[in-house]
């Protein structure tokens, strides 16, 4: 079960995977969920330059993002972290946290099976195994610090035993630098090589290493 201080039990209409960052966040400044809701969403634009090494993968991509109003700089760059790291052709946003029924981000084959299904954030556990029983991968990129060992705690028993699940975690002091990218019009690069990560901007860097919770098992 996610954990979620201090945050109303009910969250009509809010995305399932809703994580514990913003719901700190939320609860810091007392965002009513509904309140947001009827707020359009802001879209950002990136040109996205990926450079993975070891995938031996390497393409640009023009993204269209579109952020929730709920949704912070941190977890829009998580987002966008996660496509990098699984960059394809085929791979697209899902609808963000306004749907219950699409991941962050994932891929599809022609028939529209679901291939990848991707996650940021700390997901519910229930919910984590049913996208295992729709998709051929679930990844969950987790993030917020202390907060994913203990959700990680919690899930692990019953996650591990899910051989479609991988689940990687982003470091505190990364995603919180990532939030500092953001920017309605965005140009990056992202090089991928050992797990080691870097993205750049024409002035800053951000370096990071992804540290992996549990590894797939058996992809189908």
């Amino acid at each position: 079960m996610a954990i979620e201080p201090r945050v109303p039990q009910k969250r009509t209409n809010m995305k399932r995977g809703f994580d514990l960052a913003f719901a700190a966040e939320a609860s810091l400044y007392r965002i009513a969920p509904h309140s947001v809701m009827a707020l359009k969403s802001t879209i950002f634009k990136a040109e996205l330059s990926v450079a993975d090494i070891d995938r031996g993968y390497y393409g640009d991509h023009a993204l269209t993002i579109a952020r929730h109003p709920s949704e912070t700089d941190e977890r829009m760059m998580v987002r966008l972290l996660a496509f990098a790291l699984h960059a394809d052709d085929a791979l697209e946003f899902g609808r963000g946290l306004s749907t219950d029924d699409e991941p962050d981000v994932w891929r599809r084959d022609l028939t529209g099976a679901v291939e990848q299904w991707i996650e940021v954030g700390l997901p519910e556990e229930r919910e984590v195994r049913k996208a295992c029983g729709r998709a051929r991968e679930v990844h969950i990129l987790a993030y917020g610090g202390r907060a994913v060992d203990l959700w990680w705690q919690g899930a692990r028993e019953k996650l591990e035993r899910q051989d479609r699940l991988a689940v990687s975690e982003v470091p505190v002091e990364a995603s919180r630098a990532l939030a500092q990218l953001a920017a309605r019009h965005m140009r990056l690069q992202v090089t991928i090589q050992e797990g080691h990560v870097f993205v750049a901007d024409d002035a800053t860097s951000v370096p990071m290493e992804i540290r992996m919770l549990k590894a797939l098992s058996n992809a189908r």
